[in-house]
């Protein structure tokens, strides 16, 4: 039988006055952090330990393992590991790496599964987005944070995908013209041949995060005087 009643949301048994102080609250962490500068990613220097991780990762996929084997060997330990994922923070040239537990089925340019995602700063122009996401839809843009990922099964992939990102977002390649290169350098790496998209970066990375924070449109008098009582009230002013 079709069940078609929907099952509540969290957000939908929240109470009026809890909707007012969340919303309070965001604003004041809001106005906080663009006055100190102090929003992004932190991470940890701590590092888990070694036995633990290899306890995790001893029932992993194949592909998974073999991927979390080669990023210790490269970086050392991971910084946090729990059952599904095991995360460095500013390992190399990455602002973090993850290395999943779980695969994902991909077949560009050839059969493999994305099971280790590599972040860099990046602020890719808005009217670029689409074409990047003809090229590779293992490459994901977070506007906000002004970051690009790339999920494969190697770090070559990644960099390889990275840097067809930016030579879409400069204009230099279509999503067309990056397939294809990204297919004969893809190759050209699997065989031991000169493969340089694959092995280095070809541009400068971000050393410094840029938000993108977008604009206020909540323009709404009545609302903004009910927020700005719920701040005085919690003691946010």
């Amino acid at each position: 039988m079709e069940h078609n009643e929907k099952a509540p949301t969290a957000a939908s048994q929240v109470d009026p006055q809890e909707r007012l102080k969340t919303a309070a609250i965001g604003m004041a962490s809001n106005i906080k952090l663009h006055s100190s500068n102090t929003g992004g990613e932190k991470g940890t220097s701590v590092t888990a330990d070694i036995e633990l991780v290899k306890k995790i990762t001893e029932d992993w996929p194949t592909m998974s393992k073999k991927s979390s084997e080669q990023t210790i060997e490269a970086y050392g330990p991971p910084n946090e590991a729990t059952p599904s994922q095991l995360i460095w923070y500013f390992n190399g040239p990455w602002k973090r790496t993850i290395v999943y537990r779980d695969e994902i089925p991909h077949d560009f340019p050839q059969p493999h599964s994305d099971v280790i995602e590599q972040v860099i700063n990046y602020q890719v122009p808005p009217e670029k987005f689409s074409e990047i996401a003809k090229f590779d839809g293992s490459v994901v843009i977070e506007r906000t944070k002004g970051e690009v990922s790339a999920r494969c099964d190697m770090e070559a992939a990644n960099i390889l995908a990275l840097n067809m990102m930016h030579e879409i977002a400069t204009g230099k390649k279509t999503a067309v013209e990056a397939r294809k290169l990204y297919t004969e350098q893809t190759a050209a790496y699997v065989m031991n041949k000169p493969a340089p998209y694959a092995e280095q970066f070809q541009f400068d990375l971000q050393t410094e995060e840029k938000f993108d924070t977008d604009e206020t449109t909540l323009q709404d008098e009545v609302i903004s005087k009910t927020i700005k009582k719920a701040k005085e009230k919690l003691g946010l002013d």
